[in-house]
Order: structure tokens, then C-alpha cells, then sequence
């Protein structure tokens, strides 16, 4: 597997067999047939342009929410790096590469006294916070997108707007292979000083009640009323994830490494030597129990990518 799968030779890292497990939060799995980080935009159209149609590719961020599977992915992994992680206030607009974290948007739009609090406290880059409409506190990507470019599977540069991406909670419709670059968001004015004590209050109350400290891919599951903590006094807990994963009595179970963390139970964590397997596991084993105990089917939030080990 030495030959360049596609027809460009690219200025990007290009690496066969690469193994994916260092690349994840969770530090599980296999390796991707091809890893390839791309030098820019022109660099990412032209290798895809030229990736024959039959091979697969997934784009994959900071590995924040994901579990690779042991047996690793038969495809060409895009990994977006320097030359996609700029942030630029204009006005009343903050635009930033697919590449950059959550949080160093939040932070930099703060300083510049535009309001994008709701990203401090989301692990992950602005590419996957965009294809899952990720959320906290009662906001969404969706309320602030504008517009987002992407390079298509065939290597075309489209801009999508939220009605083309059609969200929905945790959701997407972004097509499959195609590898989002940057996003537009709107965001309103507030005082510097103001919005970066609301995000240390944000950051407070994340490390108070989850298990930061610990190997995760953060929420397990979505919540099943359909949409995400407020973090108001008045938000109801009755169909949040943690309750019904708690009245289950699932708290602190463990296969193998892997444990439903003791300290908020939608959290699965690495406890060290934990296989995919093991986390996936018992995830399910999670789901089947929440069935029985209230009929409700949890759906799961991490995604989980690749073949089980033979």
C-alpha cells in the first residue's frame, strides 16, 4: 500500500496504514488505510478530484467524539490541520477554519466582544461542531451559522447555507465524503470582560459536574427529549441521558477499561486499557438496560467508525 491512491500527488502528509488510536480522545482503535493531512484547500480538491470514486473517505477532526473500532477504517482518513484552523472577526461575523477548536473560537470572538460563549465548553473542532449542530446550554451551531464551505467528494468548493445542512438535534445533512473547510457564524456584541466570565462560570460548573480529567468522548448519548442541557434552574431532567442511564443503575458499570464514569453517567471513559470493543460494548449494554428499565431507546452521540478486529 505504498502507491498514492489517487492520481495527484499531494503536497500534504500522505501516510499509509496509519494508526488512528493517539489521534482519538478515547486513545482506541485501528489504523486508516490512508491518513492524509492536507496543505490547504487547493491541496484537499485536487487529491480528492483524483481519489478514484470506489474509495471511501472519512473526514475526522480532533477525534473529540469518536470511537474507531479495533479493526481500524478501510478508507482515506482527512485530517484538517495549520492550514485550516484561522479565526477572523469582521463585524458582526466570526469566520473559522474547520480546523480551529471550539473553545480558541469562543475565546477570540470574546475578545473581540462578539458572543460565541456557547463553544467554550464543547471539545472538538468547528468542521464536526458544524456536521453534528453541536450544542450547550440551550444553543446551537445552527442558530449562528451563516454559511459554510466545503470541498465535495468529486473535489468541487461549495458554500452551504443552514437550510442545504437542514439541522436537526445533533445533526446534519452534510453529504457523505464531503470535507467542510471553514464557517461563517453571526455573532452579537457583548463586553469582552462580560463574556469571558461567563465562559470561566461556563467552565466551572463542565469541571463540577463532569469527568474532564478523564479519557472521554464527551456526552455518550444524545438526550432523548431531543434537545441540550440549558443549564437553567428550571431545566427539567426527567429525559436527560444521565437520568435514565442512572435509574437503569448503569452508573459506574465496566466492561474490560471501560466504565459509564461515576461522576456523570452519559460520560464513557478509557479507565487505561480499554479496547474499542470494550467502550462499544458497553455502550450497548448501557442501551439494552435503559430499555427495560423505561422503554426508552437511547441513540448514541459518540460517532463509531470503522471494522470490528477480526
Amino acid at each position: 500500500m505504498s502507491d498514492c491512491p489517487s492520481s495527484y500527488t499531494p503536497r500534504g502528509a500522505l501516510t499509509p496504514n496509519r494508526p488512528l488510536a493517539d489521534l482519538t480522545w478515547l486513545r482506541v482503535g485501528g489504523p486508516a488505510d490512508w491518513l492524509f493531512q492536507p496543505a490547504d484547500e487547493d491541496d484537499l480538491a485536487a487529491f480528492l478530484k483524483g481519489l478514484p470514486e470506489n474509495v471511501p473517505v472519512f473526514p475526522m477532526g480532533v477525534g473529540s467524539n469518536l470511537i474507531v473500532r479495533d479493526g481500524g477504517i478501510r478508507a482515506v482518513v482527512i485530517r484538517l490541520g495549520r492550514g485550516f484552523n484561522g479565526i477572523e472577526v469582521q463585524g458582526e461575523t466570526v469566520i473559522a477554519g474547520a480546523a480551529a477548536l471550539d473553545a480558541h473560537v469562543a475565546r477570540r470572538a470574546a475578545q473581540a466582544g462578539r458572543d460565541l460563549t456557547f463553544l467554550r465548553t464543547i471539545p472538538g473542532a468547528i468542521g464536526g461542531a458544524v456536521r453534528m449542530n453541536a450544542g450547550c446550554y440551550g444553543s446551537y451551531v445552527a442558530d449562528h451559522l451563516i454559511e459554510a464551505r466545503a470541498i465535495t467528494r468529486e473535489g468541487a468548493r461549495v458554500t452551504l447555507t443552514p437550510e442545504d445542512l437542514n439541522f436537526a438535534y445533533r445533526q446534519s445533512d452534510l453529504p457523505e465524503g464531503w470535507v467542510l473547510t471553514s464557517a461563517t457564524f453571526r455573532a452579537e456584541a457583548g463586553e469582552p470582560e462580560a463574556l469571558e466570565a461567563h465562559m470561566a462560570e461556563q467552565l466551572a460548573k463542565r469541571d463540577a459536574t463532569q469527568p474532564t480529567k478523564d479519557r472521554t468522548a464527551g456526552s455518550t448519548f444524545r438526550n432523548p427529549a431531543g434537545f441540550s442541557s440549558t443549564g437553567r434552574a428550571d431545566d427539567t431532567h426527567e429525559l436527560k441521558a444521565w437520568k435514565v442511564i442512572d435509574d437503569a443503575g448503569m452508573r459506574g458499570a465496566r466492561i474490560g477499561g471501560a466504565q459509564m464514569s461515576e461522576k456523570h453517567s452519559n460520560f464513557l471513559i478509557n479507565t487505561g486499557d480499554a479496547t474499542a470493543a470494550d467502550l462499544e460494548n458497553l455502550g450497548e449494554e448501557v442501551r439494552k438496560k435503559v430499555v427495560q428499565s423505561s422503554g426508552i431507546s437511547l441513540e448514541w452521540e459518540i460517532m463509531r467508525v470503522g471494522e470490528f478486529e477480526a
